[in-house]
């Protein structure tokens, strides 16, 4: 099932790794659910609209997703300390103020456990920052520095964006205590992922992590390893990720650093290497987001806001993969394949055996073999009812027309009457390896729940569902058809 970390139950206006995660973990095993999929977990800002794909850093956790309670356990706050606990939205989560209300109390827990840390603390504290060393302290540095700064890096003083060795030093002189809370908050958030993926596998759930192709420009990530992205003598990118124009759209500019494929593959990929070691060693299963990239990508003149000046560049897939699998051993990833599905992507992907994607909400539905109906799904697929990026289920259905509806009705054998219900049997009777659902899916939610819509800025990320919603009736519902289907 998919839902991400920010959307579970908790009582701190967000889903954290607390009580409310092992709730989830406990739904998914009463469902009879043997997959936990969510969205990348590094930190995110306002400025990048909260995205979980736009973080500050492919490596550090997210603060927002630390469980305070356990902090008060283990003696680094008190209950008082969690007082007064705002009157949040147990439905959604609004930012701003959660930001507000943690990042205070998370400064309160570093100020104790500096003062009054057991021996045995602090050894785990240093243990974790020489083991994670290698983005720790460039991360660490990274977030003291945005914060004395609020702004972007690439308008910080020259020195420091150009990562003139002398002034790195005085700075990390200058805030060493700041680098120490940001070490701090990141040893939480790894000793709590560390005991909730435990958790997950006690109760016979693996966790399904996500890999967004490209980083976000104003990350620690391009900060400190500007080598590898194509970028000017100034560290300002040269030319910037998108998608091309197509006869239905004006295409589009994301903005995001590319990659020096030529000087990574000298180097052979150790960056890459170091990212997935990291993911690897917090997640089971990784899905690939926009694939494609790793075939070709479309570049775009970093002085351009027009997406058609741009053009497409050959990326080092075969031989990336064929590298990390020569480093990293087995590769256990989703790729994400959707909308650009050509022959040079499909004999990469089939290659190394990796599992592609189908959504029904894809389909045509009036169109006799569509590959998105779920009868006609590969075995070496993954089948979804939604994503994160689609609307709802039934959202969707309703605002499809009637003559899509009835040929919906028609290739699913179903009646309209449950569709969310009709759709998860569809997906779940499929070829396909792996089948997901959406918890907004599973709950016969609409629109107003959808979790992202690309293209816009507000609005999105924020879905929570409560302790009441994972009910015990639709998660034996959910494990009926699991058997019927004979799924696990």
């Amino acid at each position: 099932m998919f839902m991400h970390v920010t959307s579970v139950p908790g009582p701190h206006g967000i889903g954290d790794l607390g009580d409310g995660a092992r709730a989830f973990v406990d739904f998914l095993s009463d469902a009879e659910q043997s997959m936990w999929q969510f969205c990348p977990l590094g930190p995110t800002e306002p400025a990048m609209a909260n995205s979980p794909y736009q973080s500050t850093s492919s490596f550090a956790g997210n603060p927002l997703l630390i469980d305070l309670t356990d902090l008060v356990e283990r003696g680094w706050l008190t209950e008082d300390d969690l007082e007064p606990v705002p009157d949040f939205d147990p439905h959604a989560v609004d930012y701003e103020r959660v930001g507000e209300y943690k990042r205070s109390r998370l400064r309160t827990a570093f100020d104790r456990f500096e003062a009054e840390a057991a021996e045995d603390d602090r050894a785990a504290l240093d243990a974790f920052r020489e083991r994670e060393a290698g983005w720790l302290e460039d991360y660490a540095l990274f977030a003291a520095l945005k914060d004395e700064f609020r702004r972007a890096w690439i308008d910080w003083p020259t020195e420091l964006k150009t990562r003139d060795p002398d002034a790195l030093a005085d700075a990390r002189e200058e805030y060493a205590d700041e680098i120490r809370y940001r070490e701090f908050v990141q040893f939480c958030f790894d000793e709590q992922w560390r005991a909730l993926a435990d958790y997950a596998d006690e109760k016979g759930v693996t966790l399904v992590g996500d890999l967004p192709i490209y980083v976000a420009l104003d990350s620690a990530d391009v900060w400190a390893a500007p080598e590898a992205f194509d970028l000017t003598e100034s560290n300002e990118p040269a030319v910037v990720a998108g998608v091309p124009p197509n006869p239905n759209d004006s295409g589009q500019r994301w903005g995001n650093p590319l990659y020096d494929w030529e000087t990574l593959r000298e180097d052979g990929y150790g960056w890459w290497l170091d990212r997935l070691r990291r993911l690897f060693d917090l997640v089971d299963v990784t899905r690939i987001d926009h694939f494609k990239g790793f075939d070709e990508f479309w570049a775009i003149d970093a002085d351009s806001d027009d997406p058609g000046n741009g053009e497409w560049r050959d990326a080092p897939g075969h031989d990336f993969f064929e590298t990390v699998e020569r480093e990293l051993g087995d590769l256990p990833f989703i790729v994400e394949d959707l909308g650009f599905l050509d022959a040079s992507l499909v004999d990469l992907r089939d290659r190394f055996a990796f599992p592609g994607m189908r959504v029904p909400q894809y389909a045509d539905w009036c169109s006799e073999g569509d590959m998105y109906q779920p009868m006609h799904y590969p075995e070496n697929s993954v089948a979804y009812t939604s994503t994160h990026d689609t609307d709802t289920f039934v959202g969707y259905y309703r605002d499809l027309d009637d003559r899509t509806r009835d040929c919906l009705h028609y290739n699913i054998g179903a009646d309209g009457s449950e569709i969310h219900w009709s759709i998860i049997d569809a997906v779940w009777n499929s070829a396909s390896v792996l089948a997901f659902t959406t918890t907004q899916d599973l709950l016969g939610l609409g629109s107003d729940a959808r979790f992202n819509t690309p293209g816009t800025q507000t609005g999105n990320w924020e879905w929570r569902v409560t302790r009441e919603g994972l009910d015990d009736g639709v998660a034996d519902h959910l494990a009926n058809l699991t058997d019927l289907h004979i799924r696990n």
